[in-house]
């Protein structure tokens, strides 16, 4: 049994756009209140890191309403538009870029709303016309300022004369005969030609684009829940742009909800201006970001929670894989765990690689069963997956910033060499670009945010874990680390505690003060790359 396992657990698919949605229900484990959440009517805007779920949570959920009854639009943002590198051209304006964008998103919403009229079999008579309005209101080219044209005009005038004079004997007549003659031609012409040129721009009628979805969500009678998953890949700068055309069409539309699939450290939903208005959406006030999927996979506080998730996540992965061979899967999440590891060692090892990521916990299970091939897997077999997954993903991604990886090397360095810890403490109330860099390769991990100091009003920190891959090869050696987080002060040690406190008084001594670095790296990457105040 343990090789058919290994098998399936190497045939899993890694990434929740390329699954079917009838596969992605049947593998979607909800994680605490997450549907309770999103099944909200506000509109949202669900954070989370690359592999902790985002796309499946949501792709879950537009099926999910679906099947209730209600109109659900899925639109991916890494697909929409169809020319190239457009919104990236610097010599556009970014008010034109981000209105073409703007055009291509709801031309696919059109889309998916017209493929979702004939898919539900609704009536074409009724619908199709609001449909066609809706097409229709989204987007014209409208002339601004001058246009190219041209002008030419001709004008020509002529003289002519004739006179002739002739002289001679005619021995018939007897005659002297004597003429002449003279001839002259004058022309005079002139030609003007003006050319004018402008530039020809998209124009949105945010009324008209309003009003047709009004009518649209009558027609169709259901409330319509639209999610645009990978808001990041929008360049950053469009990004305030597109917002603001959106809050201005879809978000004050009665009968829509609004879903955003973002990465918090690649997102800006808002600009300011020098006026003290805004361009975009204002967090908090136009629409809630209550939803963070790297909170909600923070099992460090809760092993038991952890072990759940993840058992319950291998089960419904296998089962769908086994059901398409029509072979028998374990009858339970348990029964599988103790047939696909040696010993419950092994699980909990799993789960620390893991790290709560759950697109890394089912690379780490494949290369595990790669290794096992007609065993079970071991807590060995768990480590090697793990190193070779942290290489293969993270550490390469790290390695593309080199400031970024000398970061990591120095943390790793002061927290796991020094302090023989796993984590470590940084004050919230500064940024950190580099840190935000390698949390959101995910080789760091915050476990705990706003640790009050309470010697020091004001001032918070955050609880930072290093990933398992930073030190899977130290396990064994004696440099491995011996807990989470030291206790006690600069000047004594009173051992490790696995859970933060509330109070970082005693923890003082897992303060991490990237000061050091700084002064190590030079003043330009103190200024440029480190971090700022908040």
């Amino acid at each position: 049994m343990a090789s058919v396992i290994n098998e399936a657990f190497m045939r899993f698919t890694r990434r929740a756009e390329v699954v079917d949605r009838a596969r992605l229900v049947a593998t979607f484990v909800d994680a605490g209140p997450l549907m309770t959440l999103l099944e909200s009517r506000d509109h949202q805007i669900v954070y989370g890191r690359r592999g902790t779920g985002k796309t499946h949570a949501l792709s879950y959920l537009v099926e999910d309403r679906r099947k209730k009854g209600d109109v659900s639009l899925y639109v991916d943002l890494r697909l929409i538009g169809s020319s190239g590198g457009i919104y990236a051209d610097p010599n556009l304006l970014l008010e034109e870029r981000a209105t073409r964008l703007l055009i291509d998103t709801l031309a696919a919403l059109h889309d998916s709303l017209v493929d979702y009229t004939l898919g539900e079999d609704l009536d074409l008579s009724m619908i199709g016309p609001v449909l066609d309005r809706l097409a229709d209101s989204i987007a014209e080219v409208s002339v601004v300022g001058t246009v190219e044209r041209e002008q030419e005009a001709t004008a020509q005038d002529e003289e002519h004369s004739h006179r002739s004079a002739e002289a001679g004997l005619d021995p018939v007549a007897a005659a002297v005969r004597v003429a002449g003659g003279r001839s002259s031609k004058a022309s005079r012409g002139r030609r003007e030609r003006v050319t004018e040129a402008g530039v020809a721009r998209h124009r949105v009628h945010f009324g008209r684009v309003g009003a047709s979805l009004i009518d649209l969500s009558r027609a169709l009678d259901r409330h319509t829940w639209v999610v645009l998953d990978e808001w990041s890949s929008v360049p950053l700068d469009l990004q305030p742009y597109l917002a603001d055309l959106l809050r201005r069409t879809l978000l004050p539309t009665p009968g829509y909800t609004v879903k955003f699939g973002a990465i918090e450290q690649r997102s800006r939903f808002r600009l300011s201006t020098p006026e003290g208005d805004y361009v975009g959406i204002e967090v908090g006030a136009d629409m809630a970001a209550d939803v963070n999927l790297d909170d909600f996979m923070v099992f460090e506080n809760d092993p038991d929670r952890a072990k759940d998730f993840f058992r319950e996540l291998l089960f419904r992965h296998l089962r769908a894989v086994l059901e398409d061979e029509h072979v028998d899967a374990p009858a339970t999440p348990s029964q599988l765990t103790n047939r696909a590891f040696t010993q419950v060692t092994a699980f909990d090892e799993f789960i620390r690689a893991a790290e709560g990521v759950p697109r890394d916990a089912i690379n780490v299970a494949g290369l595990a069963a790669q290794r096992a091939l007609n065993d079970a897997i071991s807590v060995e077999h768990v480590r090697t997956a793990a190193r070779s997954w942290y290489q293969r993903d993270k550490e390469a991604a790290v390695g593309a910033n080199p400031t970024a990886r000398a970061l990591l090397h120095w943390a790793i360095d002061r927290v796991i060499g020094d302090r023989r810890a796993r984590a470590f403490l940084l004050r919230s109330d500064i940024s950190h670009p580099l840190i935000d860099t390698l949390f959101d390769a995910r080789v760091l991990h915050i476990l705990k945010k706003s640790i009050a100091a309470h010697d020091q009003p004001g001032i918070r920190y955050d609880v930072y874990k290093l990933d398992y891959g930073c030190y899977v090869d130290l396990i064994t050696t004696v440099r491995a680390p011996q807990g989470l987080l030291p206790v006690g002060n600069e000047n004594a040690e009173a051992g490790f505690v696995e859970v933060p406190p509330d109070d970082y008084r005693s923890i003082r001594r897992a303060i991490l003060d990237l000061t050091e670095f700084e002064d190590a790296q030079g003043p330009a990457t103190s200024a440029e790359s480190v971090g700022g105040t908040a």
